[in-house]
């Protein structure tokens, strides 16, 4: 065995990889970029090397400054993760030229399986079955457009070096096929330097289905059961499980079977993923099964497939890297319950699913279950590389449990400022179509409205006992002077007669006004349609549910479900007459650019009437007023905001 390990990556990968590594005894070492001075996988190497500017093409895609760095240090071998290096042929052949051990297949597997029409090709002479297509040599628009004929549309036009969803178009009527056939060719060129494409009949009820696979030098391959990954976005996978629902011991064998065909064709060395689609139009069948690509490398969800057998497949990596044999023969290798993974990424769901970068302020994941991640509290999240900032992953008995308890997981995530899917995995994991194994890889676009956010009432209590207290606290403290015809932001006091004194919460929850009446209690405060209190210093209590929370500037951050929600109070009065008012701020929900103000200060406005359009993140954002009222103030066009600056302030009427 090697005494040391270079991971040619960064974030979640290199910190796993590093695990395994130290927990074998072997050295560690990173490579980083300008822009991960201070990441997470620089702290956890034993030694770590400066290879170049942020962008990925001067560093971590540079072969050159990665083996320079390897050589440097006196590293034996090379693990190049998932991504970047993982899979280019030419790197893997300068490692081994070097005298280094290389953590991956041979440089002619990794070729075998790179390009999707000649990977097709060979599995039709290994007896794999491929989904019915054309991946031939003549790249005519008038051969391409006489095939897709023949297969019967709808068809899916693919790049044939393509990956990611990228160079991937679905065309169902004959009449869009041109038009389809030159977008999948331009993107080929521009992401992977080659316009070549294949055609394949297009499944309309697909199912991503996966077998990991495992060969040494000394010919054994196995495989380690099936992953479904068919919970997708846009091509990029979002849920991952192991094993498949509605598997069946005969398509097993048939898909597995086929799998181990597919690595034995290419004299495949070390952890392979052999991917595969199925029509799930009527359940899963061993004749409705193809084979679609090989990942030469690594996945992403290798976590679930470890949890259902016990295998640290990055041991494994390391022991066949060193000449081993493979630990396990295939009747020792078991499937033992049900495991899932979600991958928590830095978007925004709201803003179409756009990156969110920035300083991860606070950030808290489940300490319960297996998290997999590369930045911790105060970390950056980075412009330059991929927004996934961990893996959710979980073990149970049975699929319904390990859905429920990757929900709950998911649910209990707190970041901030910087925005993540958190709460939109947990909508998915609770959808009843989910839940019932229902899923192909169109259920997301499907369902859509149904995954949308919905307004909690809980959430609404836990925002109000928040700004009550705090305007209380002020007041006690003589930072704000009590009346009870008046108040202070957040809280207003009201007299009665022969009754004690009425008190009213109000607070901004994500910019929506909202108020309820609140009496103090011995923890803080009570709302009116349900208990709340403040329990300590980072809960709040609404009901029967116990919600994290932030303080931040002019407020609060509360975490609901997954949801980070922007908790700011307002000042207003009740019980006073004609005098009450809202301070009625409206604040920069993100940062951006205000782009338009249809009212100018001292403009009458109605409730709901546009105020400021503030564009961010490529969007157009409306800000209305709270209520009826007059405009004192309002941003200027042009301005350049702060999330949370205040963009306009409504007077209510009198």
């Amino acid at each position: 065995m090697f005494k040391s390990v270079l991971v040619a990556n960064r974030g979640e990968i290199a910190c796993r990889v590093f695990r395994t590594a130290k927990r074998m005894g072997i050295r560690t070492v990173a490579v980083y970029s300008e822009a991960d001075v201070d990441a997470l996988h620089v702290r956890e190497a034993d030694e770590a090397v400066l290879i170049g500017p942020a962008p990925a093409r001067e560093s971590y895609l540079d072969g050159a400054k990665v083996l320079a760095a390897a050589k440097a240090v006196g590293a034996e071998a090379i693990h190049p993760g998932y991504g970047f290096l993982s899979e280019n042929a030419d790197f893997a052949e300068a490692v081994t030229a070097a005298g280094l051990v290389w953590i991956g297949p041979d440089p002619k597997s990794i070729r075998a399986m790179g390009l999707k029409d000649a990977a097709k090709q060979l599995m039709i002479e290994a007896g794999v079955p491929v989904t019915p297509g054309y991946q031939g040599a003549d790249q005519s628009e008038e051969t391409l457009t006489a095939e897709a004929a023949r297969i019967g549309y709808p068809v899916l036009i693919k790049a044939v070096a393509g990956g990611g969803g990228k160079g991937m178009k679905r065309v169902d009527d004959p009449a869009d096929f041109a038009a389809g056939l030159a977008s999948a060719k331009r993107e080929g060129a521009a992401a992977f330097g080659d316009d070549r494409v294949l055609i394949e009949r297009y499944i309309t009820r697909p199912r991503h289905i996966e077998v990991q696979v495992f060969g040494d030098r000394h010919g054994n391959v196995v495989h380690l059961y099936e992953r479904d990954c068919s919970l997708q976005r846009r091509h990029q996978k979002v849920i991952e499980e192991a094993p498949a629902p509605g598997m069946s011991e005969a398509v097993r064998a048939a898909v597995t079977g086929a799998a181990i065909k597919a690595a034995k064709a290419v004299d495949y060395v070390g952890a392979g993923t052999i991917e595969f689609i199925a029509d799930a139009s009527d359940g899963l069948k061993a004749d409705g099964v193809w084979f679609m690509e090989m990942n030469t490398r690594l996945q992403v969800e290798h976590p679930v497939t470890e949890s259902v057998t016990g295998v640290d497949l990055v041991e494994w990596q390391f022991r066949v890297a060193a000449g081993e044999p493979i630990p396990l023969k295939q009747d020792e290798i078991r499937l033992n319950g049900w495991a899932m993974e979600a991958r928590l990424y830095a978007e925004d769901p709201a803003n179409g699913f756009l990156p969110s970068i920035g300083r991860l302020e606070h950030f808290v994941l489940p300490d319960d279950i297996r998290v997999d991640t590369g930045v911790e509290q105060g970390g950056e999240v980075s412009q330059f590389y991929d927004p996934m900032i961990a893996k959710l992953i979980v073990h149970a008995d049975t699929r319904e449990a390990a859905a429920a308890k990757l929900a709950e997981a998911a649910g209990e995530v707190e970041v901030w400022p910087v925005r993540t899917n958190a709460g939109f995995l947990k909508r998915c994991l609770e959808h009843p179509r989910f839940v019932a194994g229902d899923v192909d890889t169109g259920f997301i676009a499907a369902e859509e409205e149904a995954l949308q956010p919905a307004e909690s009432d809980e959430a609404t209590l836990a925002a109000l006992t928040l700004v009550a207290e705090a305007a209380a606290d002020r007041v006690e403290s003589g930072a704000d002077r009590f009346s009870p015809w008046g108040g202070q932001p957040g809280l207003s006091y009201g007299v009665r007669l022969n009754a004690p004194p009425a008190a009213t919460a109000w607070a901004q929850l994500d910019g929506r006004g909202v108020s309820a009446p609140v009496t103090p209690v011995e923890t803080g405060w009570r709302g009116q349609g349900g208990a709340v209190a403040h329990v300590g210093f980072d809960q709040v209590q609404a009901g029967e549910r116990l919600f994290g929370y932030q303080a931040v500037e002019d407020g609060f951050v509360l975490f609901v479900n997954g949801e980070a929600r922007r908790v700011t109070p307002y000042r207003a009065a009740v019980g006073g007459g004609a005098g009450a008012v809202s301070d009625g701020s409206l604040r920069a929900p993100m940062p951006g650019k205000v782009v338009a103000a249809p009212v100018e200060a001292g403009d009458a406005v109605a409730k709901g009437q546009t105020v400021v359009v503030l564009e961010a993140m490529k969007m157009e954002h409306a800000l209305t007023a709270p209520f009826d009222g007059v405009v004192e103030s309002v941003a200027a066009v042009g301005d350049q905001v702060t999330e949370a600056a205040v963009l306009a302030v409504v007077k209510a009427d009198a």
